[in-house]
């Protein structure tokens, strides 16, 4: 891939930065969520997902769109519960919780890769300038 910018491997990072941040914004949406059973229309919460696409212009990273994902819900017995059915049981959010953990764990190191290619970029520019003088 040729840059043809200066800044191409500092929009790179950034994009990137940005784009993870947001995936960790929506798992933790999903975490936080993970017992909610009615959220708003009846239905539980429905776990979401953060699409990812390829920005041509940078040579970075772009959140195409978040989507829901539209797996079933799983069932619970809970006929305490004020949003149990009438055989007593609850809808949950699709949502599972070592799953979101792992997918936080990826977006995290992602996000961090990133950071490190900025770190090392501003020293390699510092020793630029070093050489210079």
């Amino acid at each position: 891939m040729k840059i043809d910018s200066t800044f191409g491997p500092i929009d790179m990072a950034i994009s990137g930065m940005k784009a993870q941040g947001k995936n960790m914004e929506v798992i933790s949406s999903n975490v936080a969520n993970i017992r909610t059973t009615n959220a708003g229309s009846g239905q539980p919460y429905r776990r979401l997902e953060v699409k990812l696409k390829a920005d041509k212009e940078t040579g970075g990273v772009d959140v195409e769109k978040i989507t829901q994902d539209m797996s079933d819900f799983t069932k619970m017995l809970d006929p305490s519960n004020p949003d149990a059915d009438s055989d007593g049981y609850v809808l949950l959010p699709n949502i599972d919780l070592p799953n979101e953990m792992i997918n936080l764990t990826i977006a995290t190191r992602a996000y961090q890769a990133n950071a490190a290619v900025l770190k090392r970029y501003q020293k390699m520019v510092e020793t630029t300038l070093e050489l210079l003088r």
